[in-house]
């Protein structure tokens, strides 16, 4: 992958705005695998027919890959050829963008990733997903469906495409002892002055949370992503004290590596493909999950409420979820496939132990990014959260 898409494609939560807006529904698990029957609004596809000729995408870069980056990725080529549907891509370098992009209906499928996905449900701007008409649905690891981010009342919204960690990452020989906690980076941040290095996203502040909540049990945090007044002051004076001692926010995986290789950051946060990469490059490092768990992503292909090809969008959501492209994309990009059949097709057999693919009881410390609104997301009714327009504006001032 060339340094300029991971670049774009890394830099996915530095989003300039988010409207507020008050969802009327409340999030619910399922734990059925069968296709859903009832919607939570919106018209839902009840058959797969012939596809319509074109598919319009948008899509994060390295997910829908032609061969024009590298002759040798490409999976959407031989989408075309089995199914007729010509693709079109249009890259989306940020949730917001794509929320907006989905918006003016030019557009059947987006990628979105859970800082995105409720806005497009509680606009309207996409349909619930039949997922009894997408065969390879039923491969797709439990963890991944029916949960806060993609689906209402267990009604699936889209189909899942992979999932990642944010990590603590460390230098092994000026980080001593090995660090355990989220603490590395909050409480005991000073003992690494100007070294340690945070993510530069309002989405960072969930991780401040989901460290207050075993920190500090009195403010009573369920859900890093569902913070009342109290809960986020809370979260945000954490992050101002930690400013004093951070030296770099990255949003760009080329300066984290750097910055690691040369010293200049000793421990923060990461993702596995980054400390891969910088464990290939001479960086002494290690990545964990601390003992409270970590914050993290999962993308979905949701589709258009207004898709005007609707049957190659479903023919599409198969087909990048089919074990062999879902390998090839999740390799590619550094995450864990969807699929679980996917596994078997990596060319890296290590790659699922390397990123936890099939590991569920390591997904279940993983508090994957959501969408903070008013309505708060962990079912409380007798307060009002901070919904994520206040989360940007709380970002500007914890940096300065």
């Amino acid at each position: 992958m060339s340094s300029d898409a991971r670049s774009a494609r890394w830099a996915w939560l530095a989003v300039a705005g988010l409207s507020v807006f008050i969802a009327a529904f409340a999030i619910g698990c399922g734990s059925s695998d069968s296709s859903d029957s009832t919607s939570a609004g919106g018209e839902m596809l009840t058959d797969v027919g012939k596809g319509e000729g074109e598919l319009n995408l948008i899509c994060w870069p390295s997910y829908c890959e032609d061969g024009s980056t590298d002759p040798d990725v490409d999976w959407i080529s031989d989408f075309e050829k089995q199914t007729g549907c010509q693709v079109n891509v249009k890259i989306g370098n940020t949730s917001d963008e794509m929320v907006q992009l989905m918006r003016t209906g030019q557009y059947d499928a987006v990628s979105a990733s859970g800082d995105a996905t409720l806005r497009l449900i509680e606009g309207g701007d996409v349909d619930p997903v039949n997922t009894g008409l997408v065969p390879n649905y039923k491969n797709v690891f439990s963890g991944l469906k029916k949960g806060a981010w993609n689906s209402v009342k267990g009604q699936m919204y889209g189909i899942p495409h992979g999932r990642g960690a944010n990590l603590l990452m460390y230098d092994t020989q000026k980080v001593t002892p090995a660090p355990t906690s989220w603490s590395a980076v909050f409480d005991d941040a000073s003992a690494n002055k100007g070294h340690v290095t945070a993510y530069d996203s309002p989405i960072y502040i969930a991780d401040a949370a989901l460290y207050l909540k075993s920190a500090r049990p009195e403010l009573k945090i369920k859900d890093p992503y569902a913070l009342d007044q109290k809960q986020f002051d809370a979260a945000v004076d954490l992050l101002k004290k930690q400013n004093a001692n951070v030296g770099e926010y990255w949003s760009d995986y080329l300066k984290e590596i750097s910055a690691f290789k040369s010293g200049d950051s000793v421990v923060g946060t990461t993702w596995q493909v980054i400390a891969n990469l910088a464990a290939g490059e001479g960086a002494k490092v290690k990545a964990v999950v601390p003992e409270e768990g970590s914050t993290g992503w999962s993308d979905t292909w949701m589709v258009s409420a207004r898709a005007k090809h609707p049957n190659c969008a479903y023919r599409w959501m198969d087909w990048i979820i089919s074990p062999k492209v879902n390998a090839q994309v999740a390799e590619y990009f550094g995450e864990a496939p969807a699929n679980s059949e996917a596994c078997r097709y990596t060319s890296d057999k290590s790659f699922c132990d390397t990123f936890h693919a099939t590991d569920e009881g390591y997904w279940k410390n993983i508090a994957f990014w959501n969408t903070p609104i008013e309505q708060c997301l962990d079912g409380r009714t007798d307060v009002k959260c901070v919904p994520y327009a206040k989360w940007v504006q709380a970002w500007t001032e914890i940096k300065g």
